[in-house]
């Protein structure tokens, strides 16, 4: 399935959430395909995002281990699905929103959170995906700025 269609489940599924270990599923979800979309985008992706890439990879995997592995079956994990990963912005762009969401999330779960565990679960799940997300944005700027025409006067410098 493609990247953007899976991302719109996923903030889908995330808004429909109203109970902790929903919520917590669907943010462990959606940790599991920024890795997936990271590790994508750095074996196939345009070389000047691959580092990036990597370090969401690595920074999305942290997000789903700071959290209890949620009870799945093979055919709802959504980062299983994913096949295609569509146009690298678009991709990036959605998934930039989809991580904001979740940490917004994840914050209305711990002012609510009863006890200590899962408070600082939270609290460790908000730094992943803060920083997964900043990756995502990095990953956009370095987009932007390969698509900015070189000015003139650079090129006739050069």
């Amino acid at each position: 399935m493609e990247a953007v269609r899976l991302i719109v489940t996923s903030r889908r599924a995330l808004a429909g959430s109203d109970r902790a270990p929903e919520i917590m599923t669907e943010v462990w979800q959606a940790q599991a395909l920024a890795q997936a979309i990271g590790s994508r985008l750095a074996v196939f992706g345009p070389p000047e995002l691959r580092g990036e890439a990597l370090g969401l990879t690595e920074l999305a995997g942290r997000g789903c281990g700071v959290l209890d592995t949620p009870v799945l079956d093979t055919a709802d994990l959504r980062a299983a699905q994913l096949g295609d990963l569509g146009d690298a912005r678009q991709t990036l762009l959605c998934l930039g929103g989809l991580l904001g969401e979740v940490g917004i999330a994840l914050v209305g779960l711990a002012s609510a959170a009863d006890d200590e565990g899962t408070y600082w679960q939270c609290m460790e799940a908000i730094d992943a995906a803060d920083e997964s997300r900043d990756r995502v944005l990095e990953m956009l700027r370095r987009l932007a700025d390969r698509d900015q025409p070189i000015p003139e006067e650079t090129r006739e410098a050069g």
